[in-house]
């Protein structure tokens, strides 16, 4: 199933967000290229790659994501509406994550936020990334030379705050 931005029509704030939880490779161009807006100076866009080496584990070959899928969505709305509230002057606001098997250097999670101006746009979209990996029930199993196993890094999943 191929990943489109929300119309023009969608109303109010939700032709303004775009949440996603896909196996499909995330369109990194075409999300910063939607976040652009003419009243909003600034575009942060943050794209988690896929690494050779995780906490305590060398030689990463690759990770498989998991996720608790009926949750993850409405977790990444709660995330949009509280980057709204902090910061209400936000333009457009993306939040993308995959799941399954990605390769190296393949993206696994992006987040975009648009603003009148950079500082915002940064304070936001740094917000978006820590807060999804806190509250967001997506799971990682790293596959290294020797093995693999679920992420080391792990940590009990919060709400949205």
């Amino acid at each position: 199933m191929p990943l489109t931005p929300p119309g023009d029509d969608a109303g109010d704030t939700a032709g303004e967000t775009w949440l996603a939880l896909t196996t499909s490779p995330l369109p990194v161009a075409e999300i910063y290229d939607w976040s652009v807006r003419p009243d909003c100076g600034a575009v942060v866009l943050f794209s988690g790659t896929v690494r050779d080496h995780a906490e305590g584990r060398a030689g990463v070959a690759h990770l498989t994501y998991e996720a608790y899928e009926e949750h993850v969505v409405p977790r990444l709305a709660a995330i949009a509406e509280e980057i709204r509230r902090h910061w209400p002057d936000v333009g457009r606001i993306a939040l993308l994550h995959r799941t399954g098997r990605l390769e190296l250097g393949t993206s696994s999670v992006v987040v975009s936020v648009s603003a009148p101006h950079r500082g915002e746009a940064f304070e936001a979209a740094r917000f978006g990334i820590d807060t999804l990996k806190a509250t967001v029930p997506i799971w990682k199993q790293e596959t290294w030379a020797d093995g693999q196993g679920w992420a080391l890094g792990a940590r009990d999943v919060t709400e949205v705050r």
